[in-house]
Formats: C-alpha cells, structure tokens, sequence
C-alpha cells in the first residue's frame, strides 16, 4: 500500500477523533505520519502509542482515544485480515478502512506548503495542506502584497493581545488556579477546627508590558518596514505602554501618530510623514539622538527595548556603541530583530550591526509573522 494510501487513513482516523471533540489539528496529524515511521506497524499497541503521543491526546481522553482506536483498528475483520495476510511480507502500510475524503462543493482546493495546488489526480488521499493562516505566518514579508497585509491584521491582533502583558514574579491570592499557599490555607483552617476545607492559593501577578520599539525605515528595509510598522501600531493598540520610534539618517517619534483606524491608512500617513523615509541610514546618530532627547522619559529597568533594523549603518560605528551601552545600561532587556536573519546563509559582518550586537540580549529574525511570533516566549522570560 502506498504512503498516500496511509496518509489518507490518518486522516480519516484524526477526523473521527474530532468528531467525537478531541482537538487534532492538521500539524498534529503531520507528527503522527512521521511516528509511523518509526514504529512496527504489525504491533497495534505500539502504533496506538505513538498515535496517541503525536496527536497529543490528554489523559482525561486516553479513555475515549483507546475506544476509538479499538473501534477502527481491532474490532474491523477487514483490518485483521489484511495485517494477517502482509505478516509474511515487508512491513505493511495502514489497510484501507475509510473511503477517501471526498472534496466538498464549492471547497477551497488543497494548497501545499508551497502554496501551489496539487497537481493532477482525484486528490483523493492528499495530504491535509496548510491552512491558509499558516501560510500567510510564514510568507516572507518581502513577498507580502497589500492584499495579505489587510488578512494579517487579524492575526497581528492576536499576537499584539499575547505580546501586551507578561508574568509578573510577584505572586498573588488567586481563587482555583495556582500553587498552594500553605500560610494562608492554615489560617483558614483554624476557622473550621483545623479542617483543610479551603485551600488558598496564589500565582504569579500579570502585568502589562513595557515595550519601547524603534523601527528601521530606510530604503534597506522597504521590503519589511511597512509589515513591521503594521506589527507596532497593532501592539500599541492593545498595550498603552508602547512607544515606537522610527529612524533612518534621523529619529522620529511615531508614538502621536498611531491613533485608532485602518492599518493601511495609518501606514500611508506615516510615509508620507516621516522625514526621509525609504532614505539612507544612521543608526547610531538616531540611537544617539533617542537616548538625548528620550531615554530619561520612556526607559526604566522595567522596560524592553526592541529595534528592528537590519544593522546596515553608514554612520560612524563609535556613534552607535555609545548609543547602545547608554541603553542597555537603562533598560530592563534590548532586543534586536533583523529581517536577514531569515536567510540561513546571513552573518552579522556589517560594521553597524557587528559594533552593536555586544549589548544585545536577544538577537532573532523578522523576516515574517511566525518570528515575530517567538518574541511571546523572550518577553516572558
């Protein structure tokens, strides 16, 4: 049986699965496929196993997972027969046990991780493509058109929501969630005769972010500034504590222009309101003039610094160590987001970039939504 054949069974197996409430998402399904490739097919325990740990099945639901596998895969004539008669032969592919999915009228054709159709056949058995959101994350900026900058709004509110606060270390009284708080559980326990009837807990406090973010907006970065710049005005949205600032051969505070309304049309009055923009680039007199005429204002040791650049600066390098000793010795954390670091064959040569990243605490790429993504993970750290 062929390895499309046994794709399209796991995908009718994950449809069961979802159809009685588990949460089996198409990467799950991906995870499973390869486990299979790793186990003995002729050994149903050990490919119940693997499915149940690929598809991340919860242990409140091995129960109702082992019914459905036993259903499917034991209790079928058909699949007993078939594993019975392949023992004497090479290792078996998953027997046939649910027609092909059939496509729906009017569905929306598979897409491929390239976002190309398959082409020729049925389409039966294909392998479940990636959603179109999941597309749109990992599509490069400098291929975005403005048609998927008006589909990313939505995903950048959610990320910008997740980005907006983080967990605080300071723990607090909380009802139902938490870790137990032994001192406060005793003191009610002494109102009903020693009785641990109540347990008091506490967690961790969340609190908003401090974020000031400096963006990029020479001719280097006209690929990526208008994404990033969409990204920042979708933070500052949702997190008041924002300040943005753009910067090229000079420093301009985008904090009194990001008012509510279309992304779009904020980003068109931003370029045609900052001072040089798609120009040249210096980095470290922009930096410099931010910690002048800034830094006392909007910079605490609660505050993250994130400058999204490429580092491609014609100014002198001295300039910008300067600027960025003199921030990182305010700020809580300085991070540094560099749209060419999306490219695997990148290495931070450039003058600007190589004199600043020794004050850098995180150093990562931005040349798409899903890496912008991972900067949840950083801040709460």
């Amino acid at each position: 049986m062929s390895g499309r054949d046994l794709v399209a069974h796991l995908a009718g197996f994950a449809r069961a699965l979802r159809a009685q409430g588990l949460g089996v998402g198409l990467s799950d399904e991906v995870d499973a496929a390869a486990a299979l490739t790793l186990v003995d097919l002729f050994d149903l325990d050990e490919v119940r196993c693997a499915l149940r740990t690929a598809l991340k099945i919860r242990r409140s639901d091995w129960e109702l997972f082992d019914q459905l596998f036993r259903r499917l895969w034991l209790e079928d004539d058909t699949t007993v027969r078939s594993f019975e008669a392949q023992r004497a032969g090479p290792p078996p592919t998953l027997p046939p046990m649910w027609p092909p999915a059939l496509p729906r009228a009017g569905a929306a054709p598979v897409v491929t991780q390239g976002g190309q159709a398959p082409q020729g056949g049925s389409g039966e058995g294909q392998l479940p493509g990636y959603s179109p959101d999941v597309l749109l994350r990992r599509k490069p900026f400098e291929q975005c058109t403005p048609r998927d900058l008006a589909e990313m709004e939505r995903l950048l509110a959610r990320l910008s929501l997740k980005l907006a606060t983080r967990p605080s270390r300071r723990l607090v009284p909380t009802e139902g969630r938490g870790f137990v708080d032994l001192r406060r559980s005793f003191r009610r326990a002494v109102g009903t005769r020693g009785d641990f009837v109540f347990l008091a807990r506490r967690a961790h406090a969340v609190e908003r972010s401090r974020l000031v973010l400096l963006c990029d907006t020479s001719g280097s970065m006209d690929p990526h500034s208008r994404f990033l710049l969409a990204f920042i005005l979708s933070l500052k949205r949702v997190a008041r504590r924002t300040e943005a600032f753009a910067f090229n051969t000079t420093l301009t505070r985008l904090t009194p222009w990001l008012a509510p309304g279309k992304i779009g049309v904020t980003l068109d009055r931003l370029a045609a309101g900052v001072p040089d923009w798609s120009g040249g680039t210096r980095i470290g007199e922009s930096l410099a003039a931010f910690v002048s005429r800034y830094q006392r204002r909007v910079l605490d040791p609660r505050t993250v610094v994130v400058i999204l650049s490429d580092g491609l600066d014609r100014g002198e390098p001295e300039v910008l160590v300067q600027a960025m000793r003199a921030i990182r010795a305010r700020a809580r954390r300085l991070i540094w987001l560099n749209p060419l670091l999306g490219d695997a064959r990148y290495r931070p040569l450039a003058r600007g970039m190589e004199a600043a990243l020794p004050f850098v605490d995180h150093f990562a790429p931005a040349h798409n939504l899903e890496s912008l993504e991972r900067l949840v993970s950083v801040l709460a750290a």
